[in-house]
């Protein structure tokens, strides 16, 4: 906006819809937020963890989001090329869980459809909540550079992908082979170990007889899923195990299958367990797949993938898994193999994405050999230089202690929606095949049907979306590594150690310096939000009353790093307060600017000590506020912020420049007006990066040189404007003030009403600044006489109040009617009187203080303290009156 056609005025009424209405499209199509790749500046880069594309933004990415876009528009305003780089993820299983939910209803399903179709129905699905999303963004006010935004499923992203891949594999550091995986009947697909959920399950301990086959006897063992007894192939006991050692070698016949197993001997029993001796079954437990490997056990499998019984399972099969096990129960008591069930507690798994019951189970898929990609990204963290910065630093032994212990990674997963794994198979030989492109003979071949775990192409989000794998690449090598991570403490796991070490592997670097670990938004009772609770909160339905910087505002200081924040309402109506107290400061000091000019603003001349001190505290936080948003202590940045403008800036200094403005000396006006427009742009400059909207439209109507707020400068501290002497001097002022309206307070004397305020000072300099700013207490304390004497004749009957180098008298004759206000005491003191003696019968009474709750009597022994303090105080009263 040209200055020189500055509107000096602002609406009477904050309206945030109005303010924030068509804001955000100036930004965008002034290409506020793109990074420009000047090399006079240093770079600065965030990518966004990019949001799912399943549904709307929730609450917690409003935060996640917030914060990020706080640090990127401070990092622009201190000069830095910013890169903040927008994308979405495909979230495979998540998202085709929705796409086939909503088939469903129409009378569909994937299969009907063919797989071609159906990844056309995924992407309109990526489109259009694409488009929710994007104006999400925008209504949050999030100024990302959307001429580089990215999709996992991108055309480049795939090749990143690909290339990640292929290089693993013939490093063998990828393969493919049968184990025991986390599978999920309802969705069909193989989990990693962090998609699944354990929750303790009341279940129970199924104690059965497997007897000897040469029928000399019985062998005891208890197992949680009888279901799963139909694929046993061996019972185990420990070697050392006294009570068995004749056993081992043996067969048992098992229950209701009749097939014969044998009893082996492993480490891994636990002797002091149960009976001691377990039954093992290699295609439905991990443990039992490592049994069954050293002793070369047949692995049985049970069931089907939708979690049915198989024809392994005899006269079972088709039925439910759980079906199965009521069955079973059943026909094991009547032939008397099971003699005893006992309730059990017991850690149960369940699907991330579809809640199911999650089935150990046998299957082949591709997996990351993880132990030599964790230990590179372990030592990394010993380099001070080059490790990733945890903030706070305690979820760095979180993020190790997971690494440290880590398991191979199943990443395959069957599914249509994802990266198809670039693996194919010979039709004839079946030969293996892994490439980039598909081989040439392409007939002779079939591709693997299954994709890629989503969180294989998250893992190269921070340089797969920077063009890798071209190393020339201009975006790859300014802006990688990337500076600052923003994610919840939830997928440390999932996400940020994948990039860790994807990033180390691929580029030997770290895929950025700092994470900022922030928690999740819950519910005002503390409870987690979720759509069973009902107690979720919608962003949008929040800016929609309050708008979006009381939104972000309260989200941007409600915490501290690391920590849960809890949502609400009434915090976010007293921010929305506090961006009224704004719009209402800054309207009053637009209408009293004149024509002023940003040429004009002159510093330079004669100050008052009000103006001395509003920018010694200027100084001062703009000091502590870049410090601590440096720390990301953002909650501690903006609470000094909100108390220099509420407090300083508004209740003190406007108040005082009233007088200035609404005078006669035209220089004293002009610099008052110079200190207004000055404090409020470099006010309005420091509040941006919390409260976007309100501070360009203000920064708009005040004298200001370049087109936008967003591309200021960064306000820092100006030494040539800072006055020690006089901050102390304005806070003497003020301490007198405070004083005199409690006191008016105290005796309940209106601010309308003269008083008369003697002040007693040894001090000579101190007399001398009180004398110089009498004008201002005479103002501010409404005084009938004001008197500033070393040697004051106190009055008989005066209240009284001590401040720093003074003392303050206010004579009662003339500020109280002193009759009234005795007969006004003596009711008061009656009142207490009664409230005592309530409280004192009640707490006498044995037959209370031993019947009612602890907390019952706790708190009438707190009323009778308040009850006694308030009589002792007005009893005071009265007797200095009296006296």
């Amino acid at each position: 906006m040209d200055e020189n056609k500055q509107e000096h005025s602002l609406p009477t009424k904050y309206d945030p819809q109005a303010v924030e209405s068509d804001r955000y499209r100036f930004w965008v199509e002034g290409k506020y937020f793109e990074a420009d790749g000047d090399e006079k500046k240093k770079p600065f880069t965030i990518v966004i963890p990019p949001p799912n594309v399943t549904g709307k933004l929730h609450i917690g990415h409003a935060w996640d989001t917030t914060l990020q876009d706080l640090i990127t528009r401070m990092k622009r305003m201190q000069g830095y090329d910013v890169l903040w780089l927008p994308g979405m993820d495909h979230a495979g299983i998540a998202t085709q869980a929705k796409i086939e939910a909503k088939l469903k209803e129409e009378g569909q399903n994937r299969y009907d459809l063919g797989r071609e179709k159906f990844l056309e129905k995924s992407w309109e699905w990526k489109e259009e909540y694409a488009a929710f999303i994007r104006r999400q963004w925008a209504k949050l006010g999030l100024g990302l550079d959307y001429s580089r935004e990215r999709f996992t499923l991108d055309e480049g992203l795939s090749e990143a992908v690909k290339e990640v891949f292929v290089t693993l594999y013939n490093k063998g550091l990828i393969y493919r082979g049968e184990y025991i995986i986390n599978w999920d009947p309802t969705t069909q697909t193989a989990l990693s170990d962090i998609e699944v959920i354990h929750e303790e399950i009341q279940g129970h301990f199924y104690h059965m007889k497997y007897p000897l086959k040469d029928g000399s006897g019985h062998i005891e063992i208890a197992t949680t899923r009888p279901e799963t007894m139909l694929g046993d192939s061996a019972v185990a006991v420990h070697p050392k195990d006294e009570r068995y050692q004749h056993l081992i070698g043996k067969k048992v016949v098992l229950p209701i299958v009749g097939r014969e197993i044998e009893i082996v001997a492993d480490d891994y029993v636990d002797m002091e367990f149960g009976s001691g001796a377990v039954k093992i079954t290699p295609a439905h437990d991990p443990n039992d797949f490592e049994i069954g490997n050293r002793h070369n056990l047949e692995r049985i499998l049970v069931m089907n993938e939708d979690g049915t019984m198989n024809e392994n399972a005899g006269s079972y099969q088709g039925m439910d898994r759980f079906e199965c096990r009521k069955q079973l129960i059943k026909d094991l008591q009547e032939q008397d193999v099971l003699f005893k069930i006992e309730e059990h507690m017991h850690s149960v798994g369940h699907s991330e994405r579809s809640g199911a019951v999650v089935e150990p189970y046998l299957s082949t898929q591709w997996f990351v050999k993880m132990q030599p990609l964790a230990d590179a990204a372990v030592e990394l963290q010993s380099d001070q230089e080059e490790k990733v910065n945890f903030v706070p630093e305690r979820f760095e032994r979180t993020y190790l202690n997971w690494m440290e212990n880590i398991r191979d990674w199943c990443i395959s997963r069957q599914l249509w929606w994802g990266h198809r794994i670039p693996a194919w198979y010979h039709k004839e030989t079946g030969e293996v095949y892994v490439g980039k492109q598909a081989p040439e003979d392409i007939e002779n071949w079939e591709q693997d049907e299954d994709v890629l775990d989503t969180w294989f192409s998250s893992a190269l989000w921070p340089f797969s979306t920077m063009n890798w794998p071209d190393k020339e690449a201009e975006d790859f090598k300014r802006y990688f590594p990337t500076d600052a991570l923003v994610t919840g403490y939830d997928i440390i796991f999932f996400w940020v150690s994948r990039m860790i070490f994807q990033s180390k592997q691929f580029t030997g670097k770290r895929p950025f310096k700092d994470v900022l670990i922030h928690g999740l938004v819950r519910a005002a009772d503390g409870r987690k939000m979720s759509k069973s609770l009902g107690n979720g909160v919608d962003p949008m339905d929040v800016i929609d009353k309050y708008g979006a910087d009381s939104l972000r505002y309260f989200l941007l200081t409600g915490t501290t790093p690391g920590q849960d924040l809890r949502f609400q309402w009434e915090k976010v109506e007293s921010t929305w307060n506090f961006a009224n107290k704004i719009w209402n400061a800054s309207r009053f000091a637009l209408m009293n600017m004149g024509d002023l000019r940003y040429d004009q603003i002159d510093l330079t001349g004669e100050k008052s000590v009000a103006d001395e001190w509003i920018l010694t505290r200027l100084n001062q936080t703009i000091e502590q506020v870049t410090k601590n948003a440096d720390k990301y202590e953002f909650g501690e940045a903006g609470r000094q912020l909100y108390n220099f403008i509420w407090d300083e800036l508004c209740d003190w200094y406007i108040e005082m420049a009233k007088l200035p403005l609404y005078g006669e000396d035209e220089q004293a006006k002009h610099t008052t007006r110079s200190v207004l427009a000055y404090v409020l742009d470099q006010t309005m400059r420091m509040l941006h990066p919390f409260m976007p909207f309100i501070t360009e439209e203000i920064w708009q109507h005040l004298p200001h040189e370049g087109e936008s707020i967003t591309r200021a400068s960064w306000p820092v501290v100006r030494r040539e404007l800072h006055n020690e002497e006089a901050a102390q001097e304005m806070q003497q002022l003020v301490a007198i003030i405070r004083s005199v309206r409690n006191i008016r307070a105290e005796v309940d004397t209106p601010m309308s009403k003269q008083v008369q305020l003697l002040i007693q000072t040894e001090n000579q300099p101190i007399a001398e600044k009180l004398e110089k700013n009498r004008h201002y207490l005479e103002r501010f304390c409404n005084t009938s006489k004001l008197e500033i004497a070393d040697n004051i004749d106190a009055p008989e009957k005066a209240m009284s109040a001590v401040v720093t180098g003074a003392e303050l008298f206010l004579p009662l004759e003339g500020l109280i009617d002193i009759d009234k206000e005795i007969e006004r005491l003596k009711k008061e003191l009656e009142k207490w009187n009664k409230e005592v003696d309530r409280v004192e019968k009640k707490l006498s009474n044995q037959g209370f203080v031993s019947k009612a709750p602890a907390s019952v009597v706790e708190e009438e022994k707190q009323k009778q303290a308040d009850y006694l303090e308030k009589r002792a105080k007005v009893q005071a009263r009265l007797d200095e009156l009296q006296s």
